[in-house]
């Protein structure tokens, strides 16, 4: 089985330790991953504000940089969703406009192989206790794309369930979207931010340590949401608690 890490440019740029715990992570299970050093963007920024065409180079820069792989796994339920619910759009667009197949079929590579990571864990090695210890209150806020478009619907509760040492509170209205959409954010701030206070108020709300999602892009917008109200309750991706262990302890 040949799996790769699509470690996303958000990950990348500000976020590496969540890279780093999916690699610690899956090579505990007995996967050995590659990082292929020619992925870059996926093309949602380009894609979510309507340059299409410009989107179109990054399809077939993702499709020849995970050339040959089984299993693409991202920590970013909005990047696998972009590959699995845009890429087939971008092809068919490009195909009825004549332009041929090539998008079409690379997107039919894609699609199939790529996994966020919590179905990886879950649907492909069959796991539920990957051998973590997070002795935290936490909760969980199930991100838009993860919910919606991949539907995710309960594993990442069923891995946070099996974590050692680890309290998982209930989330109020926690299918709400906490106001980040990319773009949206930039476009309509001010109901972005009204958002992200009504979602960090239900946060506070359960009285947990730290709150974790699947997509560090929205613990982006509500890590700061939380700071500058003061308060102490600390954003945490989902890998990195999965990563976690009473040996290497997530600090």
């Amino acid at each position: 089985m040949r799996v790769a890490l699509f470690v996303t440019c958000v990950n990348d740029t500000l976020f590496p330790r969540t890279g780093q715990a999916v690699v610690r992570l899956l090579e505990r299970l007995g996967v050995d991953v590659d990082f292929p050093a020619a992925q870059s963007c996926c093309g949602q920024p380009q894609f979510n504000t309507g340059y299409r065409h410009e989107t179109e180079p990054l399809v077939r820069r993702f499709d020849a940089a995970f050339e040959g792989y089984d299993y693409v796994v991202t920590p970013s339920g909005s990047c696998a969703a972009m590959v699995r619910d845009n890429y087939p759009r971008i092809g068919a667009k490009a195909a009825a406009e004549h332009r041929g197949r090539e998008l079409a079929d690379a997107a039919a590579r894609a699609v199939p192989r790529t996994f966020e990571l919590t179905e990886f864990l879950v649907d492909v090695l069959g796991v539920t206790d990957v051998g973590a210890y997070f002795p935290h209150t936490v909760t969980y806020h199930p991100t838009c794309h993860g919910l919606r478009v991949l539907g995710l619907r309960d594993r990442p509760r069923r891995l946070l369930e099996r974590v050692g040492g680890l309290e998982l509170r209930e989330l109020p209205g926690a299918d709400e979207c906490c106001g980040f959409g990319g773009t949206f954010a930039v476009k309509n701030a001010d109901v972005s931010a009204a958002m992200g206070a009504d979602k960090v108020r239900a946060i506070r709300a359960t009285g947990a340590d730290m709150v974790c999602t699947v997509d560090n892009s929205c613990l982006l917008h509500i890590g700061g949401t939380l700071a500058r109200q003061g308060a102490a309750v600390r954003p945490v991706h989902l890998a990195e608690i999965l990563a976690s262990t009473e040996q290497e302890p997530y600090v």
